[in-house]
């Protein structure tokens, strides 16, 4: 969000119970990701930037596939980006007795 005014730098994060896990989502409202780089973000170093490495989605999508979990880009709702992370629920968590 660096090229985005001060005032209008909005980051929102969120987390439901669903049935097959939980599922949280990271908002941004900065200029959101050109299509065509959509399934690339998640590669080891492509970045857009001028500076960085370009690891921190691909190591992000690593550690969450580790826990059998998944992480998606999509567009944000006026502007930026969502990214979408589902993780399921192990055993013995929530709702159980033993």
């Amino acid at each position: 969000m660096d090229t985005t005014a001060e005032i209008s730098r909005i980051l929102t994060i969120a987390s439901m119970l669903e049935t097959d896990g939980v599922a949280i989502t990271v908002e941004d409202s900065g200029i959101g990701i050109d299509a065509k780089n959509t399934t690339q973000i998640f590669e080891a170093f492509f970045t857009t930037k001028s500076t960085g490495m370009g690891m921190g989605l691909a190591i992000c999508r690593s550690i969450i596939a580790a826990h059998s979990g998944r992480l998606w880009a999509s567009p944000g709702s006026s502007r930026g980006t969502v990214l979408h992370i589902v993780l399921p629920l192990g055993a013995g968590e929530l709702g159980s007795t033993g």
